[in-house]
């Protein structure tokens, strides 16, 4: 791959990420604070990306597949969202914000599956140069919640004075930068030819669905489900967490967990290459488990050791699940589906299992309200803790060893 194509991607990725982590870690905090969201509110909101992720891969992975570049799409539906960011800087209440969040995580879950297909189109050994490109990304996603932190806007006066607002503005100033920027990218054309004849198999995409009779490939799917549940909590309850035990500054503390991914991302192609990938996503579903037993058993009123390393496996967790998965689920697809293969690997993981998961999150952070204010996040966190390890356990039993062609 030549350097100024390394260097677009990167680019791509930096602003892909950037544009997420602006608003989505912090909203949890937003929400209740400027809004008066109640806890299965917030969970509703979260949901939206989920919802986003089930439809976007059967409508944005199989334009791109057949009639357009996913660069142009990618481009077109970033200008969307910078429009609809900005709607949601200026909503004065939930019943005006849901709507429009649920119709811009539409567009952009739909981006997250496009970005991948313009990076894997220009790369020939992408189990060795996807990691070193997505890489930007996770510095994209620290950047905008360290400016988060740095402007103050989740500081306890700046949540009081609605300053968490600015975070939807921010983040739609770097849509708009991303979607004028994602017309210059590598022309990534559609490779199914469109003189084929068309079936109801195609139209619905559900070539990506054969790859499911394959075993491994449907073990992979199904414990791709069941984590993300345990993950959903992470998203929707670490931020308002870190806050109520008296943690200053949340968005900027969490970027701790995205130092560590550009560590463990870099890590990545050598954890391949020496255990191979079903240890790879083994290390993964352990470090969730780990987490949130951390999280349930750190000190409340300050950032102690155990929250500390809790936040930092983040990278352990995203990396070695994610990235892993998007590798392994390119590998299976070949060169025509790749796009709606990517996208059927989101609407598992985003999409089917993180529905359920913050589903699950609001209902249960709703249980274990205390008369005094606040949650009872000791008992709240044994319930991902668990279920991760249960995922784990099953992954490790069904899934057979299998060995993924990586050039050294």
């Amino acid at each position: 791959m030549k350097a100024n194509v390394r260097a677009q991607l990167s680019v791509m990725m930096f602003l892909e990420f950037f544009i997420w982590g602006s608003w989505f870690v912090t909203m949890g905090i937003y929400l209740p604070n400027s809004l008066n969201a109640s806890d299965p509110e917030n969970a509703l909101a979260y949901s939206t990306q989920s919802w986003g992720a089930i439809v976007a891969p059967f409508i944005i992975g199989l334009i791109a597949d057949r009639y357009f570049n996913a660069e142009r799409i990618l481009g077109v539906l970033h200008l969307l969202g910078a429009i609809l960011m900005y709607l949601l800087y200026s909503a004065d209440d939930f019943s005006t914000f849901y709507p429009i969040l649920l119709g811009y995580m539409v567009l952009y879950m739909s981006t997250l599956a496009l970005v991948n297909s313009v990076a894997f189109n220009q790369m020939s050994d992408p189990a060795k140069e996807f990691s070193f490109v997505r890489v930007f990304g996770t510095i994209g996603w620290i950047l905008a919640g360290m400016l988060i932190s740095y402007f103050a806007w989740d500081s306890q006066m700046g949540i009081s004075e609605g300053a968490l607002r600015n975070t939807f503005l921010m983040a739609s100033a770097a849509s708009a930068a991303l979607g004028l920027f994602s017309f210059t990218l590598p022309k990534t054309p559609p490779r199914v030819d469109r003189s084929q004849k068309v079936t109801i198999s195609q139209i619905l995409g559900l070539e990506a669905l054969g790859l499911l009779k394959n075993r491994n490939f449907l073990v992979f799917f199904v414990a791709s489900v069941l984590i993300c549940i345990p993950l959903a909590f992470y998203y929707q309850q670490a931020g308002q967490f870190l806050g109520e035990v008296g943690v200053t500054n949340p968005a900027g503390k969490m970027t701790i967990g995205q130092f560590s991914e550009i560590l463990f991302m870099l890590l990545l192609p050598y954890f391949f290459k020496r255990f191979g990938f079903k240890k790879t996503i083994l290390v993964a579903m352990l470090a969730w488990g780990l987490r949130y037993a951390l999280f349930a058993y750190g000190n409340a009123g300050e950032l102690s050791a155990l929250l500390l390393i809790g936040i930092a496996l983040h990278g352990i967790c995203y990396d070695f699940f994610f990235v892993s998965g998007q590798i392994y689920t390119n590998s299976k697809a070949g060169d025509t589906y790749k796009s709606a293969a990517q996208g059927l690997i989101t609407l598992a993981t985003y999409g089917i299992g993180m529905l359920i998961g913050f589903w699950c999150a609001g209902r249960i952070s709703n249980m274990y309200l205390l008369a005094e204010g606040g949650h009872d996040w000791k008992t709240i966190w044994h319930y991902p803790a668990a279920f991760a390890i249960l995922v784990l356990l099953l992954f490790a039993v069904l899934f057979k060893n299998e060995k993924i062609a990586y050039k050294s």
